[in-house]
C-alpha cells in the first residue's frame, strides 16, 4: 500500500498521507491527474524528510529522496552495516579515525575491501547530498580502502562447456544458456517470463514493461542458434510463467539454481569477452550488456578484441625493414 495517495484540494489535486496518527494533505498546484503523480513523490519525500543532522536522519532522507530507484533499495542493505557505526554522530563530525576503524571491524567480520568501499561510498554519497540540500554546512572526507581492481575471469568455450555437461537438472542447464547467450544480468533472467521471449522474431525483452522500478541497464538481445534450442525444449515443459523455474516454483536466487563454483558475473563477462575475441565492435557490446556509458564497455573490453590498438601500432612504422613474405595478417582470434 503506498504511503500517499492524490486527492482534492479546493478545486485541484493534493497530496494527502498520515504522520503522526493526523492526516494531512498538501496541494500539488495542479489540477492535471498526471502532473499531480509526477510530482507527488518528491513532493511526499520533502514533506517527510526527517530534520535531524545526524547520519541516520540525513541517510533516510536521501532513501526518500531517491524513492523509486534501484539506490534506494540497495541502501537499505548497505545502511544495516554502516548505520550501527554512524548513525548517531553527526554528519559534520565523522572523521578518518572513524573510518579506519570501520573498515578494520568490517575486516575483521571477513568483509572484502570491495564491499566496505561500497559501504563507505554510500555513506560519502549522503554527506555530499546532504551538503548540496543545506541540511549540514560541512561534508567530511570519508576515508576508504582502496577498490579492488575488477575480477578478469572468464571462461573458455571449453569450460563453459564442461560447465553444461556437469548440470544435471534442466533448470540449471537453461539459466546458464541464458547467461551465455545473453550476457544479462541475473536479475533480468531470474525476473523474466514467456511472454517476454518470442520464440518466432528470436527475440527476447528483458526490460518488463509491468515494473516501474528502475531496471538496470537492460537490452533485448536476439536468441542465438544455442539458444533457441534450449528455450525450444524449456517451453515445452514449462509449469509456470517464468522462464528459470523448478517444478513450478520460480528460482530467486542463482544460488538455488545450483551455480556456486562460478559467479552469474563471470558469465555476463565471459560473453562479453567473446564476442570482443571475434571483432564485435564495441558500441554493439555495449548495447548487448545494456551499458548506459560506453566508455564503460572500452575500458573493459576493448583489449579483447584481436584488432585492439593494431592501427596505433601501425602508425609508428619506419618503413625501413622489409617484412618476410609469408608473415601472416593479424587475424581474428578463433573462438571455436
Amino acid at each position: 500500500m503506498s504511503e500517499w495517495s492524490i486527492t482534492r484540494l479546493r478545486g485541484g489535486l493534493a497530496l494527502a498521507f498520515y504522520r503522526d496518527g493526523k492526516r494531512h494533505r498538501h496541494s500539488l498546484g495542479t489540477s492535471d491527474p498526471r502532473e499531480a503523480q509526477r510530482l507527488a513523490p518528491s513532493v511526499f519525500a520533502e514533506l517527510t524528510r526527517p530534520q535531524g543532522r545526524k547520519v541516520a536522519d540525513l541517510w533516510e532522507a536521501y532513501r526518500l529522496d531517491k524513492a523509486g530507484k534501484s539506490i534506494a533499495t540497495t541502501m537499505s542493505f548497505t545502511g544495516k552495516a554502516v548505520l550501527p557505526h554512524f548513525g548517531h554522530r553527526d554528519g559534520e563530525d565523522i572523521t578518518k579515525a572513524e573510518c579506519d576503524a570501520y573498515t578494520a571491524a568490517r575486516r575483521k567480520l571477513g568483509r572484502s575491501d570491495g564491499a566496505i568501499h561500497t559501504e563507505l561510498g554510500h555513506l560519502r554519497t549522503v554527506l555530499v547530498w546532504a551538503l548540496k540540500k543545506r541540511l549540514i554546512g560541512f561534508a567530511p572526507e570519508i576515508e576508504r580502502p582502496k577498490k579492488p581492481a575488477p575480477k578478469d575471469r572468464y571462461l573458455t568455450r571449453d569450460e563453459a562447456k564442461r560447465i553444461l555437461a556437469a548440470a544435471t537438472l534442466p533448470h540449471v542447464k537453461l539459466v546458464i544458456h541464458l547467461m551465455l547467450g545473453t550476457a544479462a544480468r541475473i536479475s533480468a533472467l531470474l525476473e523474466l517470463t514467456w511472454d517476454r521471449v518470442d520464440l518466432q522474431r528470436r527475440v527476447i525483452y528483458l526490460t518488463d514493461p509491468d515494473n516501474t522500478q528502475n531496471q538496470k541497464g537492460r537490452a533485448n538481445p536476439p536468441i542465438n542458434n544455442t539458444l533457441l534450442v534450449a528455450l525450444q525444449e524449456a517451453s515445452k515443459g514449462a509449469l509456470s510463467d517464468h522462464v528459470v523455474e523448478w517444478a513450478g516454483d520460480r528460482i530467486k536466487s542463482v544460488k538455488k539454481a545450483g551455480l556456486q563454483d562460478v559467479s552469474p558475473h563471470v558469465f555476463r563477462h565471459t560473453a562479453a569477452v567473446w564476442m570482443a575475441e571475434a571483432g564485435v565492435p564495441i558500441p554493439e557490446i555495449s548495447q548487448y550488456l545494456g551499458h548506459s556509458n560506453i566508455a564503460i564497455t572500452y575500458r573493459v573490453y576493448a583489449r579483447y578484441s584481436p584488432m585492439h590498438l593494431r592501427k596505433a601500432a601501425s602508425a609508428l612504422e619506419l618503413g625501413i625493414y622489409e617484412v618476410p613474405s609469408g608473415t601472416p595478417e593479424p587475424a581474428m582470434k578463433n573462438t571455436g
